[in-house]
């Protein structure tokens, strides 16, 4: 309950700070920057490093991959149908493909599961949503906001990409011990993560525009919290035949809301802030709704 009460308070810290002026218009790019450069890395060295990896949960891992893809297939081919300008097609592949498995994740998995199966969402979310961004995700960013762009330079973009640099380094140092002042650190630095991001979406959240990205806006929402999660029942439960709790929580991470980090990314490739802030501000609140519906659907069929 303390995180979803953090999540609304950081998300109109933004939306209020904005209204009154007390902060500059600058301010998202700061926090972005930020969060991009320090806490991001932080985290995933930190998480990484005490990660124990099992073949069994591949399914789980496969999830955010799957669910992006599907996202990317589904927008791409609806921008050309409808004819959607180039941001706003980044902007649902990134936000709406990809959900907040960790800090909305992890509290629903604990409400509605027990702490016992937390590790399944940090597979989901570290090996599955968290990676998947920081390299088809950055992918999908750089080519929606800069156009034609040469595999050199994609490369380039990726490599230099400060969370996709710690995501190797925290690799590279799993065989070693960390010091306990260090891991202290780490979680320090990784905390200022979501309460920045949710007042950068929050200060960049404004509702005086939402007919003009309504579409895209139920368009995205409807995948991420709906139909996206339908395609992974289906292929889990269904096609595969897999079964059982570690099946069902990772169908449940999979209808969990747009993720704020995605949602960051996007605002900082300048793809549609507007339409981002809406996805995010307005997807985490929902999703209280449709997590619940989708929990029992899960005790029924799974």
């Amino acid at each position: 309950m303390t995180n979803i009460i953090l999540l609304a308070i950081c998300l109109m810290t933004g939306f209020g700070l904005r209204k009154t002026g007390r902060f500059p218009a600058a301010t998202p790019a700061a926090l972005n920057g930020f969060i991009i450069h320090i806490s991001l890395p932080a985290l995933t060295i930190l998480h990484i490093h005490s990660l124990k990896i099992d073949l069994s949960l591949l399914l789980t891992a496969g999830m955010a991959w799957l669910l992006f893809g599907a996202a990317w297939l589904l927008f791409a081919s609806a921008g050309k149908l409808f004819k959607l300008d180039r941001e706003t097609t980044g902007a649902l592949i990134l936000v709406a493909g990809l959900g907040n498995t960790s800090f909305v994740g992890l509290p629903m998995i604990e409400t509605y599961y027990g702490k016992e199966l937390l590790g399944v969402g940090i597979i989901a979310d570290q090996l599955g949503s968290f990676m998947a961004l920081s390299t088809v995700g950055i992918l999908a960013a750089t080519l929606y906001s800069s156009g034609d762009i040469t595999p050199r330079q994609m490369a380039r973009k990726i490599l230099m990409f400060p969370p996709f640099q710690a995501l190797i380094l925290a690799f590279l140092l799993r065989p070693l011990s960390f010091p306990e002042w260090s891991t202290e650190i780490l979680q320090k630095l990784g905390s200022t993560l979501t309460p920045l991001a949710l007042v950068s979406v929050g200060f960049q959240l404004q509702f005086g525009g939402i007919r003009q990205v309504l579409k895209p806006l139920v368009a995205g929402l409807g995948y991420k919290l709906l139909l996206g999660p339908a395609l992974i029942f289906l292929l889990y439960s269904t096609i595969i035949g897999a079964t059982g709790t570690v099946v069902q929580v990772t169908i449940f991470e999979a209808a969990m809301p747009p993720m704020i980090t995605a949602g960051i990314i996007a605002i900082d490739h300048d793809l549609q802030p507007q339409l981002v802030g809406m996805l995010v501000g307005i997807g985490i609140p929902l999703a209280f709704i449709t997590l619940h519906l989708w929990h029992k659907l899960l005790i029924m069929f799974v």
